[in-house]
């Protein structure tokens, strides 16, 4: 699996547009990914199955992407940036390894989740070992970087407490959302983009913009993340859908339709979220188009992705950049 996304000879054709678009680092993100498989090599039985299974939790790279991305942008890719993308990934996948035991969920990227194959004990320890793991790679780079990562971890497990804290909370404020949502999804791809820019030797100034594209991306990537569990393909998306409001979370259609609603209707929507069940998505989702709902959460990611793709002005101009815009574009594009 990690060959056939990393091999630059199949970065074109049928491969997945967002591995085209990682073309220019995609040796990088090679690298980052052994690093990462020599980190966990140590364990053997009983932990090895485990650990092969999270080669099914490796999907897009975005977070490495975008690190290799800026740092090839701002001046060049050091032996740092490698291990830096190594540690982030690792990062991310633990949150993904605990978020599907928050979910209950039960399938990701097309296969069982651990928590389905191995329970919820041996699923939150694995990411704890992942989150230790994560930080043991940073300190082989400076003390700098520890404090950058651990900063950034802080913020996602925050967002992560905040969402669990307001399950059930059906009066869930828009700019509440967001400040869960930079927390827990824009923590980790602001941190790429400062630390990119940061270990190829940037100035502030584009230490500062290439952050902020990273965060505004964040944010419209989980957008559109909270957009297809209510209106994605289960066989296209590759996981369960609908878990967010089976499990009490408001997401931002929800929100503009609670606030355009008549009271009474809003009343009646509260009451239907409150008894949720997922076969019950797809006549949400048909509310929510009714409402224009979905057609403002839409809106509103492009305009992220929009925001972006403009603080990448700083940047020098070259193939990183324009990768750098375009998957900017197509964050709030994508089916899966």
């Amino acid at each position: 699996m990690i060959a056939e996304l990393v091999d630059p000879s199949k970065a074109s054709g049928k491969a997945p547009r967002s591995v085209r678009l990682f073309a220019p680092v995609l040796p990088d993100i090679a690298e980052a990914d052994r690093i990462l498989d020599a980190a966990l090599a140590q364990y053997d039985a009983p932990l090895s199955p485990l650990i092969e299974h999270l080669q099914h939790y490796r999907g897009k790279r975005l977070r490495p992407a975008l690190l290799f991305l800026v740092a090839k942008a701002c001046g060049g890719i050091a032996p740092a940036h490698h291990t830096l993308a190594a540690a982030v990934e690792m990062i991310h996948t633990a949150t993904l390894v605990h978020d599907d035991v928050l979910d209950d969920a039960e399938t990701r990227r097309h296969v069982p989740t651990f928590n389905a194959n191995w329970g919820n004990r041996s699923s939150i320890l694995l990411g704890d070992l992942l989150f230790t793991h994560a930080f043991h790679l940073t300190s082989f780079v400076d003390g700098r970087a520890c404090r950058i990562i651990g900063e950034a971890t802080n913020r996602v497990c925050a967002g992560e407490l905040k969402q669990i804290r307001n399950r059930g909370n059906w009066h869930l404020a828009e700019s509440e959302y967001f400040d869960i949502l930079d927390g827990k999804t824009a923590a980790l791809t602001e941190v790429c983009g400062q630390l990119g820019a940061l270990y190829a030797g940037a100035s502030e100034r584009i230490v500062a913009a290439a952050a902020c594209y990273a965060r505004n991306l964040g944010l419209a990537f989980q957008v559109a993340d909270d957009l297809l569990d209510l209106t994605g393909d289960e066989d296209r998306v590759g996981k369960t859908l609908g878990t967010d409001l089976a499990e009490g979370k408001l997401t931002l259609p929800l929100i503009h339709a609670l606030a355009v609603l008549p009271a009474s209707e809003a009343a009646a929507l509260r009451h239907r979220l409150a008894n949720f069940t997922v076969d019950d998505r797809r006549d949400v989702a048909q509310t929510l188009q009714k409402t224009g709902s979905i057609r403002y959460a839409e809106r509103l990611a492009e305009d992220l992705a929009r925001r972006a793709r403009e603080s990448l002005a700083a940047l020098p101009a070259g193939d990183c950049r324009t990768s750098l815009e375009l998957i900017a574009t197509w964050s709030v594009q994508r089916e899966r």
